[in-house]
């Protein structure tokens, strides 16, 4: 019977044998998606972006869930010097991807995404897609986790060999 390509126990393992450089880059890409994902959403105000509905105060936690898992995520693809080269993995890469690009929708403003405008107009944003946000950004999160869950787990994963 095939192992899992997820678990907790190797999850974890994988995160205690980070390093300086891996806490880092972790650190690093948590900053770049908060900026990325917050500031064109204006959940992050600056000068460039606005929005016309206020930012709701369930926003800011999603906002920071998705920047330390997609900065996990982000790490699971940084070369660790000493380690030896193994089989390539590619589990999480997908959910990962459509994680992070559905936070982006799930905390914008629902009246300034301009296909839920076209779709649905300022009305139907307001009353349809609104209170989807939530759920979306929910979504959005466990798809993160589920890719840190498995690029993690296949850190320390024992190579399976070839026999001859």
């Amino acid at each position: 019977m095939p192992s899992s390509p997820r678990s907790w126990s190797r999850a974890g393992a994988a995160l205690r044998g980070w390093r300086t450089r891996q806490w880092t880059v972790a650190g690093l890409g948590a900053l770049a998606t908060a900026i990325l994902v917050g500031a064109p959403t204006d959940v992050v105000p600056n000068p460039l972006f606005g929005r016309s509905v206020p930012v709701q105060w369930w926003n800011y936690p999603a906002l920071a869930v998705t920047a330390v898992l997609a900065g996990i995520v982000l790490t699971t693809y940084v070369r660790q010097p000493a380690a030896p080269s193994g089989p390539k993995t590619h589990n999480g890469g997908r959910q990962g991807m459509v994680g992070g690009a559905l936070s982006f929708f799930a905390i914008g403003c629902p009246v300034c995404n301009k296909l839920v405008l076209l779709l649905l107009g300022a009305s139907g944003a307001l009353s349809y897609w609104a209170p989807l946000q939530p759920l979306l950004a929910f979504v959005s999160a466990g798809l993160l986790a589920e890719a840190a869950l498995r690029r993690l787990s296949s850190q320390t994963a024992c190579p399976v060999t070839a026999s001859a």
